[in-house]
């Protein structure tokens, strides 16, 4: 398993940062009472208001923002505003003795993906895959059970989901354990073949996407497939996959896409789990050991924090 990361305690600043794409000012300003709620002070990073073209500033300026937060004794933790594209611009020249020297929670989704992989492998921490500030916290969709998430950064416990959560399915039976990896399905994709490709073997896959046709779906599981990413798998959670429907009449479905490249490897398969661009928004510590009953549909996560 990963290392865990030293807990948030309220009198905390957090370091709030765009890795990828500009925030919508609206929605993170409106976040901002979220973090006030939550007892901690924030600073944003330099290039966070920045706009270069669907960058939040240049390579150079978001990567000096993700250095300088994991550096400052006095930021305790860092949240991303937003996704979007553009965090594996940067990626071959993160300094990831920083990281592993400076290890707080690093926590946000959708193109974070591409972090959250990099970091657990060269740094061997813990991060979170979780609702950020512009996208999902200053916006009135969001749910007080996607708030509640943020509580396991206070108190360290073992985080339960079934269906009392959100919707839960199973797709193939059985009950298997290992280190949860994964994130969005498009980031985890366009790793491959790179020095920071997801690695699965013995661990338990996640995976969840936004506006992709199930042929798109199709493609990037292939993808998995073929560079062998599937076959060492224990278990898979498919997250949501929202505005997935297809443009053309004739398509298969998701869980036929599904079925064709999960149904041979015979692990523990739910889906339907609310982890992604959703509400609510089960947030995880990837990187932790998890427990998934696939027949009771539940799993549980251990903490990410100490």
């Amino acid at each position: 398993m990963k290392r865990q990361v030293k807990r948030l305690q309220r009198g905390d600043t957090i370091g709030i940062i765009a890795p990828a794409s500009p925030p919508n000012e609206k929605f993170l300003n409106k976040s901002l009472e979220f973090l006030q709620e939550l007892g901690l002070d924030y600073r944003f990073g330099d290039s966070l208001l920045n706009v270069d073209g669907y960058l939040a500033g240049t390579d150079d300026e978001r990567l000096n923002d993700l250095h300088q937060m994991f550096a400052a004794p006095d930021i305790a933790g860092i949240f991303c505003a937003c996704g979007g594209y553009g965090t594996a611009r940067y990626a071959d020249r993160i300094d990831f003795d920083l990281i592993a020297q400076n290890p707080k929670v690093f926590w946000g989704y959708s193109d974070i993906t591409y972090l959250h992989t990099a970091i657990g492998k060269y740094a061997d921490i813990m991060t979170f895959h979780g609702p950020m500030l512009a996208s999902d916290v200053g916006k009135g969709t969001f749910q007080e059970k996607s708030a509640e998430m943020f509580q396991q950064l206070f108190a360290p416990s073992i985080l339960h989901y079934d269906d009392t959560f959100g919707p839960i399915q199973t797709f193939m039976p059985g009950q298997c354990q290992g280190e949860l990896t994964g994130g969005n399905l498009s980031l985890l994709a366009s790793s491959i073949g790179t020095p920071f490709e997801v690695e699965t073997f013995g661990k338990i896959l996640l995976i969840e996407d936004i506006d992709e046709e199930p042929y798109r779906v199709d493609g990037m599981l292939n993808q998995l497939r073929l560079a062998g990413k599937l076959q060492g798998v224990v278990g898979i959670i498919i997250g949501d996959f929202s505005h997935a429907e297809p443009k053309r009449k004739e398509s298969q479905t998701l869980d036929e896409v599904f079925g064709h490249y999960f149904d041979d490897l015979h692990v523990p398969i739910v889906k339907d789990v609310k982890i992604g661009h959703c509400q609510p928004h089960f947030a995880v510590p990837l990187g932790a050991h998890a427990f998934l009953d696939a027949d009771e549909r539940t799993f549980s996560i251990q903490r990410g924090v100490r």
